[in-house]
């Protein structure tokens, strides 16, 4: 701006008016400083600082809850509120209320975002915890009254519903009772004084509290001494079958039990069922009765009959073979790890003592072999079936096929969605001799719907039976664990006791079945005459097989073969199986 002189000096006097407006715009514009303020009067905003974090919810399902939170910093302040990371549309505010809760709700994280010219602040996260709905208890099912002798005890059960938990509070004639807080309360050994007392519950939760009906405890100082209602039926079985027999009693509480067999207690049979061991024919004709027992007496039932007969057994027509792994015989008999093997699969079937694989055939693939065609082919090494396969059609599925009779190899571990060409989890091609032949794998195609069809996952070994839908003959082979190839006996002995079960219960083995298991091979090398090779075992499962019996006949692999083409009539006699003896010995009637 020009001095004031400096406006006069040019001439630009103007009227007065014109020079008192430049002196006091002069003035003005000095006492404001100008273009020179000092830099101290300009003020820096402050970043926004959450002093007050949103806090937890905690509240009922259909209410609302209201996180807030608390901040300083420059003004203007924003704030931009978040649900599970996303921002929630109109909850700008320093307080955010949601809307009526779900459970859906249940977990939800919700943070908010503060800020200003300055810079911005993220809160921690505050969780809702959405509850149900309150409810409060209601009984079901009314404690029911009951009738005792003197001496024995009575027991007072209440059903309730509610919001969890219940809590329960019995009471004797209005009084709660010390320690009866279940929802069944037995009482001490009854006296006569006892009689007509009244017995209710009370059942709360946080909603409330409910008191059942009364019930009524009737003593009664008359002692029943025990009737039999029914007596047990005589029964036939098949030797070899088990056989059960059942007594109906009435009288006073507690009853007791104790069958016998011709005249004499029958160690531990002491409840109202009794189911003899695996029956022989020298069991035909034993008399079982049972002795019924209270405080006032006992009473001693009619003789039921056993009949066993030996003859008539449906001709066998199902066979399934398991395979286990590389153990010679005397380590499982020999074995504390294997009770199902020697406690129980001894007690009901046949086995061989002098079961060996073909002499000097090692390792697990030639035997495998052996078992499907009476012959290793040459092969002394777990082949991959792309380096072993077959062309011939001289083996035992195609000889079935060709005569009309199913098969199918259950095998642990595969998926059944291919032809298993490959090793997998604890499956392994070598323990499956299907799939090292051609006319199976429609040379070697992991999509051929022949092996598909026939090579299947053990898992659909128990729908197959249930539903009698199993193929006449049936290869199953467990997982390298649980044939004991990897796994220890007792991994094999507990497999066994908890599959063989349901192929004994099936109707498919009751009406003419066999269950073979042997091992692959005996743990000596191929050396001729290798003491430690075998003998391995067989045993013999069946209807029709002798129940508790072994024999010192010497067998192999070539035996089971010939056994199998025998029960099922096809031919011609596959390789070493022209010139083994088959397992006849081992059944009461064959085949």
């Amino acid at each position: 701006m020009k001095p004031l002189n400096a406006w006069v000096r040019s001439g630009h006097v103007g009227a007065p008016g014109t020079l008192l407006t430049l002196l006091l715009l002069g003035l003005t514009l000095s006492g404001c400083g100008g273009s020179d303020a000092s830099p101290s009067a300009q003020v820096n905003p402050v970043a926004p600082a959450i002093t007050t974090q949103p806090a937890s919810q905690m509240v009922t399902a259909g209410q609302t809850a209201t996180f807030t939170v608390t901040a300083t910093g420059t003004a203007p302040v924003s704030y931009q509120w978040q649900m599970n990371g996303t921002a929630i549309g109109g909850a700008t505010a320093a307080s955010y209320t949601t809307p009526a809760t779900t459970a859906a709700d249940n977990g939800d994280q919700f943070t908010v975002v503060v800020s200003n010219a300055a810079g911005s602040m993220t809160s921690n996260a505050a969780v809702l915890t959405v509850t149900s709905v309150l409810v409060a208890p209601t009984i079901t099912t009314q404690p029911a009254s009951q009738t005792v002798s003197a001496g024995q005890t009575a027991t007072f059960t209440v059903t309730a519903t509610g919001t969890a938990p219940l809590s329960y509070q019995w009471q004797k004639n209005g009084t709660a009772i010390g320690g009866a807080t279940a929802a069944s309360y037995t009482t001490p050994a009854t006296t006569a004084a006892d009689n007509g007392d009244q017995f209710t519950v009370v059942v709360s939760n946080t909603a409330g509290s409910v008191t059942s009906n009364a019930a009524a405890l009737t003593v009664s100082s008359v002692l029943v001494a025990p009737t039999i209602t029914r007596q047990p039926a005589s029964q036939t079985v098949t030797a070899g079958q088990r056989a059960t027999f059942t007594v109906t009693a009435a009288g006073t509480a507690p009853l007791s039990y104790q069958w016998q067999k011709n005249g004499t207690a029958i160690g531990a049979a002491t409840a109202a069922s009794y189911t003899t061991p695996a029956t022989t024919a020298a069991d035909n004709g034993d008399q079982f009765t049972v002795v019924v027992s209270n405080a006032a007496g006992s009473v001693t039932s009619t003789a039921a009959s056993l009949t066993v007969t030996t003859t008539g057994n449906p001709p066998l027509k199902t066979v399934f073979l398991i395979m286990m792994e590389n153990h010679n015989w005397s380590d499982i008999t020999s074995s504390s790890s294997a009770p199902y093997i020697n406690n129980t699969l001894l007690a009901i079937g046949a086995h061989a003592t002098q079961y060996f694989n073909p002499p000097g055939i090692h390792p697990s693939l030639p035997n495998y072999l052996w078992l499907e065609a009476g012959t290793n082919f040459g092969i002394l090494a777990d082949d991959s079936p792309s380096a072993g396969h077959q062309s011939t059609t001289m083996h035992l599925v195609t000889l079935l096929k060709n005569a009309n009779i199913t098969w199918k190899a259950y095998q642990e571990d595969i998926a059944g969605t291919s032809c298993p060409l490959s090793n997998v989890s604890g499956y392994a091609t070598k323990h499956n001799p299907f799939v090292y032949f051609d006319d199976v794998t429609n040379s070697l195609s992991s999509t051929s719907a022949y092996c598909i069809a026939h090579v299947r996952p053990f898992t659909e070994l128990a729908t197959d039976l249930a539903n009698n839908t199993v193929a006449s003959y049936n290869f199953i082979t467990p997982n390298l664990t649980n044939d004991m190839h990897d796994g220890t006996i007792a991994d094999g002995d507990t497999w066994l006791a908890t599959h063989v079960p349901v192929i004994l219960n099936s109707a498919a083995y009751k009406q003419g079945g066999v269950i073979f298991i042997t091992w692959d091979e005996g743990e000596g090398g191929s050396a001729p005459g290798d003491t430690k090779d075998g003998p391995i075992g067989m045993m013999v499962l069946s209807p029709n097989a002798k129940v508790g019996y072994q024999n010192t006949i010497h067998y192999d692999h070539s035996s089971t073969l010939r056994t199998v083409e025998e029960i099922f009539k096809v031919s011609p006699m596959l390789g070493g199986a022209a010139n083994q003896t088959d397992l006849s010995d081992l059944f009461t009637s064959f085949p």
